[in-house]
């Protein structure tokens, strides 16, 4: 009898892992050995026990889950890492797997959609849910429209604006409170930065920018 896969989740909402819990307890062939609620947590975590599979949330308090995955690619790259969220964009798609993880599932999945995720990443293999599979395919084939090589991105008004207050060291959270807009939209925005300027992270984002005078 093969061993059971052994999985580990994150979030910071009790009720998310508790559902999850819930969905894989019947299975003898997935096994639950960890549960964490911040990024902290699951580092120290880590460093005593590795699950085949981390079921990974990505709006995080503390260490977000994009910068985690980064982490645990450098420091753990047996964990095979599966995000889970209720983004729905490309951004968050591409930037995921940027980062290391191998599959990306939406938090409104059912059981055996979640089960044949773990099981497909488990095994290596790339898992994105079905749902997002059209969006990202229209969304590739609108880059390759509308991309003009040598020519610099655009950003909206409100993108720079952002970026600005970005260059300035400003959170995410105090870029939210300044201009009146919530966190997940500043992330959103953020990420979306990230694609057009083609960096993996802030630091790169705030030395293109400035590079390319985009915060004049």
């Amino acid at each position: 009898m093969k061993k059971p896969i052994k999985v580990a989740i994150i979030d910071d909402h009790p009720m998310v892992i508790t559902g999850i819990q819930n969905m894989l307890a019947s299975r003898k062939d997935i096994e639950m050995i960890a549960t964490y609620e911040s990024g902290e947590a699951l580092l120290n975590g880590l460093k005593q026990q590795q699950p085949d599979v981390l079921l990974l949330d990505i709006q995080l308090p503390g260490i977000k889950g994009d910068e985690l995955a980064e982490m645990i690619r450098e420091q753990w790259p047996s964990v095979k890492i599966l995000a889970m969220t209720g983004f729905d964009t490309p951004f968050y798609v591409r930037n995921m797997f940027e980062k290391g993880c191998l599959g990306y599932l939406l938090k409104n999945t059912g059981q055996a959609t979640l089960i044949h995720a773990i099981e497909t990443v488990n095994k290596g293999e790339t898992y994105i849910d079905e749902a997002l599979k059209e969006q990202l395919l229209q969304h590739v084939l609108k880059i390759k429209k509308t991309s003009v090589p040598g020519a610099p991105p655009v950003l909206t008004r409100r993108e720079k604006d952002i970026l600005r207050l970005i260059v300035q060291e400003y959170t995410s959270q105090e870029i939210a409170d300044t201009l009146f807009l919530s966190l997940r939209t500043i992330e959103k925005y953020r990420l979306n930065m990230l694609q057009k300027l083609h960096v993996r992270n802030t630091a790169g984002l705030v030395k293109a920018a400035i590079s390319m005078g985009l915060t004049e």
